[in-house]
């Protein structure tokens, strides 16, 4: 999933660059998709420190690993897998699976509803507190379905992109993402809150993009 306002060719033609070795168009790559990195390491890592730590590493790997990059997948399915390793990598790392801190709820990349400006306080707060639930509910999931939910409910990707990122099949996904999605119910209706978990727009389709 690219960047909105990016055509392919430009992308493609920084990637190319890239690959011959130019850090600026390197450089432009990484501001097109760092806050993307970022939000999918913090989701995965818990915690903005470690987060920070595993998106750099991503990104390291990818300048390093661009010679080598064929362009058998999208350059942002290739960042996304490269990403999931460096999280894992860290996890085990450290031989932590949460972290103390949680993500911050402000990160325009949460894909959740924000509070309206013109709603009330109560609105607001009990708009806040859905968001912290959801939050609390990822972090309460197993890596393996936390981070197939993340890349489909928030970073929208196809169950096919999916697959490419951590190298399963299409079915083991989508087992995964139902087992997720009644995970997360379940945890918000045991807390209080009956509100189903965001969904993408495909949800309800079987097919793949």
């Amino acid at each position: 999933m690219k960047p909105p306002n990016l055509s392919p060719q430009q992308e493609t033609l920084w990637v190319d660059r890239a690959r011959r070795g130019d850090a600026d168009a390197f450089e432009s790559l990484v501001h097109l998709y760092e806050k993307r990195v970022y939000a999918l390491a913090l989701r995965l890592c818990g915690n903005p420190d470690d987060a920070q730590e595993a998106a750099q590493e991503a990104f390291l790997s990818a300048w390093q690993g661009l010679p080598f990059f064929r362009g058998e997948s999208s350059f942002a399915t290739w960042l996304y897998r490269l990403t999931n390793n460096a999280c894992i990598d860290l996890l085990r790392r450290e031989s932590r699976h949460r972290g103390a801190a949680g993500p911050s709820l402000d990160n325009e990349d949460l894909n959740l509803d924000l509070p309206d400006p013109g709603e009330g306080p109560q609105e607001e707060a009990e708009r806040r507190e859905l968001r912290e639930t959801i939050e609390a509910g990822l972090q309460a999931l197993s890596p393996d379905h936390r981070t197939v939910l993340v890349l489909r409910e928030i970073h929208q990707l196809s169950y096919d992109e999916i697959s490419e990122t951590l190298d399963l099949d299409v079915g083991t996904v989508k087992s995964r993402i139902s087992r997720g999605r009644r995970q997360l119910r379940n945890f918000l209706a045991e807390h209080g809150n009956l509100f189903a978990p965001p969904s993408s727009k495909a949800s309800e389709k079987e097919g793949c993009k």
